[in-house]
């Protein structure tokens, strides 16, 4: 990696402001350009892998803003990635992360049979009010605030899950326009079930056929973003071969994150001659569900449901939509088009929320500053309702107006759509 050509192009400072770690510390070695400088002077040999190198990776979001930010189009979440990758490999990771690591990343997420053993387990604890009985009495709080406030974002387990409800193939109504592939997922399918049933439906009210291939796993994208890039090719190729059907026009998403890094598949595979054809076929055919909407014709109902009918709707941007895939206008074309609705934009709206995959349980206290700023300009424009596009945004954001007196739903963008078409 050549530092000083990327240093060379860094003199401008244009992505300190959109930092948020910069914007918490105003120390420069959390911005940006004071990571590269630290990740090059490693490099050379001219510091150490020190503790503070460790700190400032594991502080870094990994929210790209920068990249939005960087006239010179820096490539800094693939810096900062490549980083993580050399302390988890050299052993030197926080213990806090590396547990999260090896439990959620490396044990629970790549096998959907033992996701939905522990989700199920989740599920029986919630029933039997044993959760909610520790929270209420204070118990929880006393023994471990952290814990409390950690326990905040669990998230409601589904009764069912997407992967076990669809079929192989989904039929459109009426005419076939395209058919589609669709990742079910690991959070989305065991916490965000409903969320998967009203893509599915969304897609099929627009004559989509629907593949669900059964082959497939987890996408990979928080192992990657965590450092773990031999877990991450491991789920990637697994999901090449279960989405290899040429007669697909798109595999259309619902999570941000898995959306990004699926449409770095090309890039990952860059060394491999025999793969990296099948992860670029893929990677292009790789959509979110509002880029999709927005490029093939969105068809809302002249009455939309009562769920958001006459409502006031305003629009977080998760970040790996956002800046990873610059996908900014369609969702806000999607939600204006919507008849009887008022849109009130939020300010900062592109700001990271503080979810960052495991970031809110690694990070926690840094987290929680974060998304009171969030929390604090949602406010200030009062909407009724708020859609975001990422699973871990919904969770950080309902966890920030929980203690609140206002009623603020927060809403997965493809639950609105299908509301905003009367399904």
């Amino acid at each position: 990696m050549n530092y000083d050509i990327i240093i060379n192009c860094m003199h401008c400072g244009l992505c300190l402001p959109t930092c948020p770690t910069y914007a918490l510390t105003g120390n420069e070695r959390s911005s940006p350009r004071g990571r590269i400088r630290l990740m090059k002077a490693v490099a050379d040999g001219d510091l150490p892998l020190s503790n503070i190198f460790v700190d400032e990776m594991d502080f870094c979001l990994d929210c790209q803003a920068c990249e939005t930010a960087c006239p010179a189009g820096v490539k800094y979440g693939e810096l900062v990635e490549a980083a993580r990758s050399d302390i988890a490999i050299q052993g030197r990771e926080p213990w806090l992360r590396k547990l999260a690591k090896k439990f959620f990343l490396g044990w629970l997420l790549p096998k959907r049979q033992r996701l939905h053993a522990a989700a199920s387990i989740i599920r029986w604890i919630e029933r039997t009010g044993i959760r909610e009985a520790l929270r209420t009495s204070g118990i929880m709080a006393l023994v471990s605030p952290r814990l409390y406030s950690l326990d905040g974002l669990l998230p409601a387990i589904s009764e069912t899950y997407s992967s076990n409800m669809l079929p192989a193939v989904y039929p459109p109504y009426g005419q076939k326009r395209f058919r589609v592939g669709f990742l079910t997922g690991c959070i989305m399918d065991v916490a965000f079930s409903d969320v998967n049933m009203d893509t599915v439906e969304v897609l099929r009210h627009h004559g989509c056929e629907v593949v669900v291939p059964r082959g497939q796993e987890c996408c990979g994208s928080l192992h990657a973003h965590s450092g773990d890039m031999v877990t991450a090719r491991q789920l990637a190729e697994l999901n090449l071969a279960a989405f290899d059907d040429h007669s697909l026009d798109a595999v259309v998403m619902n999570s941000s994150g898995c959306g990004a890094f699926m449409k770095e598949y090309g890039h990952l595979f860059a060394d491999s001659p025999l793969l990296v054809v099948k992860a670029q076929r893929l990677s292009r055919k790789i959509k979110d569900i509002t880029e999709f909407l927005d490029e093939t014709g969105f068809f809302p109902a002249s009455t939309v449901s009562s769920s958001i009918a006459g409502r006031r709707i305003s629009y977080h941007d998760a970040c790996h939509l956002v800046h990873t895939q610059q996908i900014s206008s369609q969702p806000r074309r999607l939600i204006q088009s919507v008849p009887g609705i008022e849109f009130r934009e939020i300010p900062e709206s592109t700001w990271c929320c503080g979810s960052a995959g495991i970031y809110n349980i690694t990070r926690h206290e840094d987290s929680m500053k974060l998304l009171d700023r969030k929390i604090m300009n949602i406010r200030s424009v009062g909407p009724e309702i708020v859609v975001t596009g990422n699973p871990g945004c919904v969770i950080q954001i309902q966890h920030g107006l929980r203690d609140g007196k206002e009623k603020i739903e927060v809403m997965h963008t493809a639950t609105f759509l299908r509301h905003a078409c009367a399904l």
